[in-house]
């Protein structure tokens, strides 16, 4: 994979910077600057080498709100990053052309275009036209085969950039882990988790299940799992029952109260978040480790279900600072760890959280391999 230290000469080149800005928006304000502030040293980079730095990303918003970068422009102009919003394709040329060196614009979101997430050539090579040189730094959509992301780098020569180079270092330690090994897994969709269970089984010395694949375990072990959330589609969990490695959560909390033990809820029941009695019992194992890895929430946090996420949270931070390495990733975690206030506590933590699944379980992206 070629990176920003491979490009010898930067001043006067026009480079095409893949970032992820895909933030939340409320109210036409950003609401988490983690992803924008990871983007800056290689924005830093480029302009101090000299470059016309043309910036570009996608961003999904929530309904009753634009699909305009725009407020991503204002939240780069407090970090420092003197930036110009070009909220027009049509203009994205001229304004490109009429950079001068270390100046940088931002163009509108990627998919106001639908050839964006249909890796459309043609839009490729609009892209493409705009600058010399492609570094892609949006680690978080490198699983994706979108234009931007493998269509670019076809056309003109890419590189990667800062982060996706610390994404990449960091979630490679994974492969070669020092033990201890907790693997801490949640949130939802059993079918991106999977391959990831599968692979690090031989791995792991303990994996522990939590979020909403905990449901799809209770289910196969014939347990009552109420009105909770499942994952769609037929999976076969059994064999990964007799894994004296993977633990189960033996308490729950629904909405009212902690079941305990797990296999006593009701058909009414709807389970939200890991009990205290699981958490508690997970306590010597991260004490204890020394390399932890965690990706997804234990409990619905978006619902106002955080506490036993909260609590995961803060003792895998203790252990960070007795020496054990912890490497976090998933964007409702990231999320829950930015409401904290300790997304800067762990060892490293991941911008990305489908991505981060990808490369665990496979080693590469598309928008890595495209850089080689």
């Amino acid at each position: 994979m070629k990176t920003l230290t491979d490009i010898k000469n930067l001043k006067g080149v026009k480079v095409f910077l893949r970032a992820d800005f895909n933030v939340p928006v409320q109210g036409g304000k950003v609401m988490d600057d983690f992803r924008i502030k990871a983007a800056v040293p290689t924005i830093d980079a480029l302009r101090k080498g000299g470059a016309r730095v043309i910036i570009a990303s996608h961003l999904e918003v929530l309904e009753g709100e634009k699909a305009t970068l725009e407020p991503v422009a204002e939240v780069l102009k407090k970090l420092g990053v003197p930036v110009t919003f070009v909220g027009d394709y049509a203009k994205a040329a001229a304004a490109a052309d009429a950079l001068k060196d270390g100046e940088c614009i931002l163009l509108e979101n990627l998919r106001v275009n639908e050839g964006e997430k249909k890796n459309d050539p043609e839009f490729a090579k609009m892209l493409a036209s705009l600058a010399q040189i492609y570094v892609n730094d949006a680690f978080p959509v490198s699983h994706r085969k979108h234009a931007s992301v493998v269509g670019v780098p076809k056309l003109i020569p890419g590189y990667a950039g800062l982060q996706i180079q610390k994404e990449v270092e960091n979630l490679s330690q994974a492969f070669n882990p020092s033990h201890p090994f907790l693997f801490v897994l949640g949130g939802a969709k059993f079918d991106t988790k999977m391959p990831l269970i599968e692979k690090f089984s031989g791995l792991a010395d303990t994996i522990f299940i939590g979020g909403a694949i905990a449901n799809d375990f209770f289910k196969a072990k014939g347990y009552e799992v109420g009105e909770s959330v499942l994952s769609e589609g037929d999976f076969d969990v059994k064999p990964l029952l007799t894994n004296p490695k993977i633990i189960l959560p033996i308490d729950v909390s629904n909405q009212d109260h902690v079941i305990k033990p797990a296999n006593s809820a009701s058909k009414t029941d709807k389970i939200l978040d890991v009990g205290p009695a699981s958490v508690e019992a997970l306590k010597p194992k991260i004490a204890a480790a020394k390399f932890i890895l965690w990706n997804g929430t234990l409990g619905y946090c978006e619902a106002g279900y955080p506490e036993a996420t909260n609590t995961l949270a803060k003792l895998i931070v203790e252990a960070t600072k007795n020496g054990a390495t912890s490497i976090v990733g998933g964007g409702d975690t990231v999320a829950a760890l930015s409401e904290l206030g300790l997304d800067t506590s762990f060892s490293f933590v991941s911008t990305a959280g489908g991505a981060m699944l990808d490369f665990l379980a496979k080693g590469t992206l598309p928008g890595l391999e495209v850089l080689k």
